[in-house]
């Protein structure tokens, strides 16, 4: 075999890794776009439930009430809270813009949401927090990978996508949903002491 022979064939083999490589890139920028898209939408109109009454939903003086319930205080402002997190990071992450900040609102938001749920057991037919950790979860794995080409970020040129504000975005979001999750317990707990206390059910 020749010394342009093993070239070519070299070439050859390069050329074809390459195409490999663009169709690999492509698919993986529309898988993120459709994972985008449905999660964000999902998001969106939860939020919209919750901020506008839109879809069937409770409006903020609903969310409120509801909030309180479940012992979140006060129930307007986490409802606020609650609504944006699920109306503007789900619309965030759908246009693939301020990815990390949006990713870890929606996973804080839904981290809170298994808190409440978690006593049910893992499957939503039970009350369960299946549905709220595979949203948490999804949000925070696009995250990580980034929203790819086919995004408002990419074509901003990350400016909104920087690599330390992952990680930043991810601890001040867990510290905040801490918080929130903790002093949530503390008031349930005390609903539960003063309830055995006076004999309610």
């Amino acid at each position: 075999m020749t010394c342009r022979t093993r070239r070519t064939r070299r070439s050859s083999r390069i050329l074809r890794a390459c195409r490999t490589c663009r169709t690999h890139s492509v698919r993986r920028d529309a898988g993120l776009l459709a994972l985008r898209l449905g999660m964000g939408g999902v998001l969106a109109a939860h939020g919209a439930q919750k901020l506008f009454g839109w879809f069937g939903g409770g409006g903020i003086g609903g969310t409120a009430q509801a909030m309180e319930a479940m012992g979140f205080r006060p129930g307007r402002p986490s409802a606020v809270a609650s609504g944006l997190a699920e109306a503007g990071g789900g619309t965030l992450l759908a246009l693939g813009l301020a990815t990390p900040a949006a990713a870890a609102a929606v996973a804080g938001n839904m981290a809170a949401a298994v808190s409440v749920q978690a006593p049910n057991g893992f499957f939503s037919q039970e009350g369960g927090f299946e549905y709220p950790a595979l949203l948490g979860w999804a949000a925070s794995g696009v995250g990580l990978a980034g929203p790819g080409r086919l995004s408002l970020d990419h074509l901003t040129g990350h400016r909104f996508d920087r690599p330390w504000m992952v990680p930043a975005a991810l601890a001040v979001t867990g510290a905040a949903t801490a918080v929130v999750i903790c002093r949530r317990a503390r008031a349930v707990d005390a609903e539960r002491e003063q309830a055995m206390a006076t004999g309610e059910p």
